[in-house]
């Protein structure tokens, strides 16, 4: 009889002394070989034989991965080893980034928060990450060392699929860069899953929004989802709308049928893709009507 909870395989544990050692061996040991984070999708992969590594190589602490720091010139820049707990609590985030801080502030439990990390849950490319959509609307973009020398990538253009990125073997992501968000700028995050605590996302929804004198509603908004299609999705359409009308109940009621439009959700095991769809309708009402009302009661 198969176990339910398999033993961990055997891998070996490498831990190099600088960035450049590190690429080098991911590089040439290719698909056998993962770079380690905070660990907690690498392990549970590994224990259900999803991903069969026989390399981990450990990049904490090289070349500032485990800071995080605010400059009101620069932005954010958070360490590709900082936890989500850290994310959370962190006052620049709270003050600045608050979509992100809700995000990462609902991922799993708190003890699971203390050692995943926002550049882990980017990596792994999953659909379903709950930080993606705050860090793709706030432009953010990853700081990555790789044989070739240093490059940064844009979140916008960086997934390819479920689970697929634009990391090519021996890149090393160091740290995620938020620059400084649009003045007067809110945001939201909502997760729907089948328990307040510890699941994946049926549906991850952020909202984020700031005045903007160039367009006819006075402002623009910007909503992304998780778990309802191959890679985080961002609707053009909702900014679209909101930005070329008057921002009403009607008008939000029409954008919020456009995230519906937009998605393409499966069933599986948590909900079915019918159920997804018209959740996501009702979720995009509400948090964009939050925001609208964050944002008029700024400007009044």
């Amino acid at each position: 009889m198969q176990e339910a909870h398999p033993n961990l395989p055997e891998f070996q544990y490498i831990k190099p002394k600088t960035l450049a050692e590190a690429s080098e061996f991911l590089a040439a040991h290719g698909d056998e070989a993962r770079p380690l984070l905070g660990g907690t999708d690498i392990f549970v992969r590994l224990r259900d034989g999803i991903w069969k590594d026989r390399y981990l190589v450990d990049v904490k602490g090289l070349d500032g991965t485990s800071n995080i720091a605010f400059d009101p010139s620069v932005g954010l820049v958070i360490g590709a080893a900082v936890t989500m707990n850290q994310v959370a609590t962190f006052s620049a985030v709270k003050e600045h980034y608050p979509a992100l801080g809700e995000a990462a502030n609902q991922v799993a439990g708190y003890q699971l928060r203390n050692r995943a990390t926002v550049v882990g849950n980017i990596c792994n490319a999953s659909p379903a990450g709950d930080t993606i959509g705050a860090c793709i609307l706030l432009k953010g973009s990853l700081n990555v060392h790789g044989t070739e020398g240093t490059r940064q990538e844009p979140l916008e253009t960086f997934f390819k699929g479920p689970g697929k990125s634009a990391l090519k073997a021996g890149d090393v992501v160091t740290s995620l860069h938020l620059p400084i968000p649009q003045k007067g700028t809110v945001g939201k995050y909502l997760k729907l899953g089948r328990n307040k605590a510890s699941d994946l996302s049926i549906i991850g929804l952020t909202v984020v929004g700031f005045p903007d004198a160039d367009t006819s509603s006075g402002y623009r908004m910007k909503l992304a989802l998780a778990s309802v299609a191959p890679i985080p999705l961002v609707v053009d359409e909702v900014e679209q709308i909101l930005s070329d009308e008057v921002i009403t109940e009607e008008s939000i009621a029409k954008a919020a049928q456009a995230a519906m439009d937009a998605c393409t959700p499966i069933d599986d095991v948590r909900a079915s893709a019918r159920y997804r769809k018209a959740m996501v309708k009702n979720l995009s009402q509400k948090a964009l009507t939050e925001i609208w009302e964050k944002l008029e009661g700024k400007s009044k």
